[in-house]
Formats: C-alpha cells, structure tokens, sequence
C-alpha cells in the first residue's frame, strides 16, 4: 500500500523552496540596523502589478551577541551565538549591539555599500558577524502558503530537537566565510534545507503554538480532511465528503475549516488544484487536458477558467509571460542591490 502524502511534504515538494540574496553582515558595536514592514506590489516592465513572492527572511548569528527588536513583541530579545530565527513577510524588526542603540541605517542602505555578499558596518567595537537571506515559493500569495508560517520563530542555540539545525547553520556559515568555487550554490541549497528544519522544529516544539494552517493540521478533524486533500487532490471533492473524512457534520465542518484557514473547503481544494497545476503545466511536455485531470477536472474548458480565476490568467498566457515578474522582493532583493 502506498504511503499517504503528508500535507507538509506535498508543500514542500510543490512549492520549489528558494533561497535567495543569501549575505554576511560584519558588524562592530555600536551598530544598529531596521527592516521596516514591505509589502508593497512590485510592478513588472510591463506595467502588470505582481504580489511579493519572498515568503520569509532568516538570519542566524554565527559570531558574537546582539540584541533583536521584533514588531508586536514588548521587550528586545537577546541573540547568541547559534540562535537564528525566522521572519514572514511583513515584519518590522530592528537588530543591534544594545537596546540603548539608535538603528541609524536600514538592510537596505547598508547593502548598498556591500562588497560582493559581505557588508561592513558599525564604530568598531566588539564583532557580531550574522548571515541573512530571503526564501520564496513560487505564488507565495497563494493562501495554504500564507498562513503556512507564524510572524515570527525564534530558535535558541541551546534549545532541543535543532542538532541538525545547527548542522545546517554551521555548515551554511561556511560556505558564506569560505567563498570557495561553488559556494554560492551550496549555500543557496543549505538554506532552503535550513527552513525546512526550522519550520520542523518549530511544529516540534509544541503544537499549541501553532496557528492557522499549521493548527488545522494538527487538529484530529482537520488533519484528517487536509490530509485526503493533498494525498488526492484530484478526487471530485465535497463539503459533504470532506466533513465525512473529518467525522464531522457539513455545518460544523464547513464553519471550522473557514475559522481556522480563512477560507471555504472548497476554495482551499481550488486553490491547492491551481498550485498542483502550476507545476505540471512548468514542466511542459503534459496537455492541457492531462493537467487538468490530474488535478480533478474532466475537461479543460473547465480547468482554464478555474485556473484564471485564481490566478489571474489562462495556462497559455501563464506560461507565455515566462513567469514575468517572478522576481523577489523584501529584504534579500534589497540587500543585493542594497537588503536583508
């Protein structure tokens, strides 16, 4: 019998995970640095308005202490050595030497006088080296995505379950101290491993903390009926049948899934359908009609016009535009031409 596929893994193995604008800050004390909440649309040549696709930014710090401010959080969070956490998109923070510091430069301004992925910054004092990047997935604004991550985790060195965790990181800072033919590449694949054991330690660490997408599939019923989506996503799925996986009745089903994903059902199996698509369509040597039966449609009027209405054109304009605008925005794009 084959092994069910978790929801997780199908995300994962659907999603291309991308680390990107991977950089190495060098900072003396005192020193100070802000990333303030960017969400903004970007705007392609074309003059099309494209939704930022950077779903997360991380920084680990592989030298000294510094101290991190977090938007929504009181008190200022004291980083060692080893600690690294992980931000979605939208979250302002500020990171310094001490508390009493003033960030004077933003990633941005600061990226804009980097060597190469290395940026020098600070009076001078005591060092604190921190390595930063962005990651994305294709359609970050896709909703299961969206809600895949809290604002804000935080991974101290010492905590457990992250020995692999900090595997990765050391291993990823040396391939950014090294800079050896190649590097690049190893540490691009480093980071997008290092996401994945971040987010596993995070689910690890207890499921109460968990919050939306995450809860649902930690709760009994909810799993339970995310778990037949993913594993058959091209099952002509119901509220009805989706609340008899789950045990449930339709109402009570219907009014727990929209309060802990935001969305309906079937809006959810639509949209998973849509990004299951994209993937097959990006691999072009299936018909259209192929596609679309691999992800529950009988014809393939009915899978394009579906297919527009989430993501805002037909498969034949999708893959004509060359994913046009697929660039990444927020931190990592700032600090190559100036960011996190």
């Amino acid at each position: 019998m084959e092994a069910q596929l978790d929801p997780i893994t199908d995300i994962f193995r659907t999603m291309h995970v991308t680390a990107f604008g991977l950089h190495r800050l060098e900072a003396t004390a005192p020193w100070g640095v802000k990333q303030e909440n960017e969400t903004e649309e970007k705007v392609t040549p074309s003059g099309k308005k494209m939704p930022p696709t950077d779903l997360a930014h991380f920084a680990m710090l592989s030298r000294g202490n510094c101290w991190l401010s977090v938007e929504g959080i009181p008190e200022p969070i004291p980083l060692a050595g080893g600690d690294c956490f992980l931000l979605a998109r939208g979250t302002s923070i500020v990171l310094r030497d001490s508390p009493r510091t003033r960030p004077r430069w933003s990633f941005r301004e600061i990226g804009a006088k980097a060597n190469g992925n290395v940026a020098h910054y600070g009076g001078g004092g005591a060092p604190t080296t921190i390595v930063c990047g962005s990651l994305s997935f294709d359609r970050a604004n896709l909703k299961p995505i969206t809600q895949l991550l809290p604002s804000f985790i935080l991974m101290k060195a010492d905590q457990a379950r992250t020995l692999a965790l900090h595997s990765t990181m050391q291993a990823l800072a040396s391939e950014m101290a090294e800079q050896v033919p190649g590097s690049e590449v190893v540490a691009t694949r480093l980071a997008e491993i290092l996401f994945i054991q971040v987010l596993r330690a995070y689910i690890a660490s207890g499921p109460e903390r968990n919050k939306g997408w995450l809860r649902a599939i930690f709760d009994p019923q909810m799993g339970t009926a995310l778990s037949a989506i993913h594993d058959r996503v091209n099952s002509p799925w119901t509220v009805e049948s989706l609340a008899e996986a789950a045990g449930m009745s339709r109402s009570a089903f219907a009014a727990r899934f929209k309060e802990l994903l935001g969305q309906t059902p079937l809006e959810y199996v639509t949209e998973w359908r849509m990004q299951k698509a994209m993937q097959l369509l990006q691999q072009r040597d299936k018909k259209l009609i192929d596609v679309a039966r691999s992800v529950g449609y009988e014809s393939d009027a009915a899978f394009s016009k579906a297919f527009k209405r989430v993501v805002g054109a037909n498969p034949g304009e999708y893959l004509k535009r060359g994913f046009e605008g697929h660039g990444h925005a927020g931190m990592a794009e700032d600090f190559g031409s100036g960011g996190f």
